[in-house]
């Protein structure tokens, strides 16, 4: 639970007269739902409070990811990135933790259903594509049967599409399952971190958004900065010191 309403001035990255970029906690939906009825803190919420406007999502966050996510303050900015996100115009680097050694580099290309409609239907699968590198990996003596240890990798996902939960999926089709992850995950792995290393958050963030500026035509690339449970999860691993820590997005509108 969040204790504070409003964002504290570090998570706010960066913001002008149009829109500005958050550094969202994990934890925190970006707004309300009939499921979240009685839990008031959201991210429009706190986002409100600290700059005192109305602001509009321009793409998704799911719930438990914490990271870099651009909000609009009117419809025209919310339109013209819009477009950009649905364009392919926008670029995306997340850092995450997955179970096993990941290939070096490589890229993911399996559709993906949409979510069945109101009546329960199911739509027909979508192309996704995700590009992958591998920053760095990790052996710890925790045993996970059959296996005597357990093995990880901190990796950099760069999606090329945007489908519901489509790192969460595809890390999950690869057998690379997200640390974390109640949903796709793999439960025996989610406990090793939260009993070894009181890590229970899914460990998953949007380290980096590069986009061009809707007024301006400036080329953006906003980084966020990890939480202290992710942190300590790179730090622990050693991790800290990687070169493709912060590596940072392609230039929007590029090929990755």
């Amino acid at each position: 639970m969040v204790e504070s309403q409003a964002l504290q001035a570090k998570d706010i990255l960066y913001r002008d007269d149009d829109l500005m970029v958050v550094n969202k906690p994990a934890g925190v939906p970006v707004h309300g739902s009939r499921i979240l009825e009685g839990r008031p803190v959201t991210l429009y919420s706190m986002a409100r409070e600290a700059c005192g406007r109305m602001v509009h999502a321009v793409h998704r966050l799911d719930r438990p990811v914490s990271g870099a996510m651009v909000l609009a303050f009117d419809k025209e900015t919310l339109a013209e990135l819009g477009r950009s996100f649905e364009q392919r115009l926008v670029s995306k680097r997340y850092l995450a933790v997955v179970r096993g050694w990941l290939p070096e580099q490589g890229s993911i290309d399996h559709p993906l259903c949409p979510p069945r409609d109101d009546r329960g239907e199911k739509s027909e699968p979508r192309p996704a594509r995700t590009r992958y590198e591998r920053i760095a990996v990790v052996e710890v003596p925790v045993a996970v049967p059959p296996y005597p240890a357990s093995r990880y990798s901190l990796v950099a996902l760069y999606p090329e599409t945007g489908r519901r939960h489509q790192l969460r999926r595809h890390m999950k089709h690869v057998s690379h399952h997200l640390l974390g992850d109640t949903t796709y995950g793999r439960g025996e792995h989610n406990r090793v971190f939260r009993e070894h290393f009181d890590c229970s958050r899914l460990l998953l963030h949007s380290e980096c958004v590069a986009f061009r500026h809707p007024r301006t035509g400036k080329n953006m690339a906003v980084h966020a900065g990890l939480d202290e449970e992710f942190q300590s999860i790179v730090d622990v691993f050693g991790w800290a010191d990687e070169t493709g820590l912060h590596a940072g997005c392609p230039e929007p509108g590029k090929p990755m």
